[in-house]
């Protein structure tokens, strides 16, 4: 998936919803859970949502602005070390007296 550029994982547990569904084999305990969430992270994904109830939208919203936040702060680390970053602080000051 690292390959492909995917960014961000989801690990959920499959629960039995009535009698006529598949039995769940395996309940998989939270230790499990957050071992595969620090493996993802290991790996390079941005986020990770791990958890039995997971699901492949869990918290979509909040990861992508994690990611914007993190980005973000990156970028202002960069700027720090080039000697820009008081510029930006500066304009984003501007940005928020319109």
């Amino acid at each position: 998936l690292r390959k492909a550029n995917v960014d961000v994982v989801t690990f959920g547990q499959y629960m039995r919803p009535t009698k006529r569904h598949l039995k769940v084999e395996k309940y998989v305990t939270p230790d499990e859970f957050e071992m595969w969430k620090q493996r993802a992270l290991d790996m390079g994904f941005l986020y990770c949502a791990s958890g039995p109830l997971v699901r492949s939208s869990y918290k979509a919203g909040e990861a992508f602005i994690e990611n914007v936040l993190r980005k973000r702060a990156g970028e202002k680390a960069g700027m720090a070390a080039s000697g820009r970053l008081g510029q930006t602080v500066a304009l984003e000051e501007g940005f928020k007296t319109l």
